[in-house]
């Protein structure tokens, strides 16, 4: 899981420019519009858009897309405040990710969504497939990254992020038991498929989420999170005596130069190595 989570961070770091900028304003502003037509159709928009196995196996490809246009059931007021809200925390999580990998993120909870989805049709006639599991899956996202952001539930009570996420999985978790094998059967596979995407884009802050609930997280750290760490230091006592905090070691580059290029640490290396963007992945690592 370790090896997947690099290997996001290592795509979206060599493709800054994959993805699409301000998604969550495009899917909002769609689902916005699907609801309209659903007040002038008596909802045959969203009869059209939903996912069907048995229909896209027909011919209908559109529903392995469309269904994540669908809004939320409820009235005008709770349509605002959801879409609101689902573009508030998508754009969030962009801005601390970036573009790439807040659009892989969302694209991969999609795909793996509809892939369950088509598996499901063995045991159920209409899997369930809906934007309702995308958008929570996107709100423990964005409590992971905020956890101590304030949601005001029912635009009153402020509670952390942190704290909503917690009850949300525990919600789930005890809906799934109390349905029963079978029940859990038609929704446990959208669960897993979202929470798979999940565990490997945070895999490397698990152990940092568990001591934010209060649990002692014991272990033993490895060579590489050792020498990062002491890489760490080092940087922010050169920081305090040189007019930069970062300089590529191949090309020279500083951030204070390039204050829009992204420096990292080579874990590889031997000692205190730092390289920017071009180069963290393109260079001769270091033994001494």
């Amino acid at each position: 899981m370790r090896k997947l989570c690099d290997s996001v961070d290592r795509f979206c770091l060599q493709h800054p420019r994959f993805g699409i900028p301000n998604l969550m304003k495009f899917l909002v502003g769609i689902m916005a519009v699907v609801f309209v037509l659903d007040l002038f159709s008596n909802g045959y928009a969203s009869y059209m858009l939903y996912f069907n196995a048995e229909l896209v196996l027909q011919g209908e490809l559109w529903r392995l897309v469309a269904w994540m246009f669908l809004p939320t059931n409820g009235s005008l007021f709770w349509i605002f405040i959801s879409l609101s809200f689902y573009y508030f925390i998508g754009t969030s999580i962009e801005e601390y990710w970036g573009t790439a990998k807040f659009t892989l993120f969302y694209l991969a909870c999609a795909v793996l969504m509809v892939v369950f989805g088509m598996i499901s049709i063995l045991w159920s006639p209409l899997p369930v497939v809906s934007s309702g599991n995308l958008n929570q899956i996107l709100f423990l996202a964005f409590a992971t990254l905020y956890p101590d952001a304030l949601i005001r539930v029912y635009l009153i009570l402020p509670v952390k992020a942190k704290w909503l996420a917690a009850l949300y999985v525990l919600l789930t978790l005890y809906d799934l038991l109390r349905s029963g094998m079978w029940a859990a059967l038609f929704t446990l596979p959208q669960l897993l498929a979202v929470w798979l995407v999940y565990l490997v884009f945070f895999w490397d802050r698990i152990g940092d989420l568990l001591r934010e609930f209060g649990f002692a997280v014991r272990h033993q750290n490895s060579h590489q999170t050792i020498q990062f760490k002491s890489a760490v230091k080092q940087q922010r006592k050169k920081a305090q005596q040189q007019g930069y905090r970062h300089k590529c070691e191949v090309c020279g580059r500083t951030d204070t130069d390039f204050p829009d290029l992204q420096f990292r640490y080579c874990s590889k290396c031997a000692g205190y190595h730092c390289f920017c963007e071009d180069h963290i992945f393109n260079h001769t690592h270091f033994t001494q």
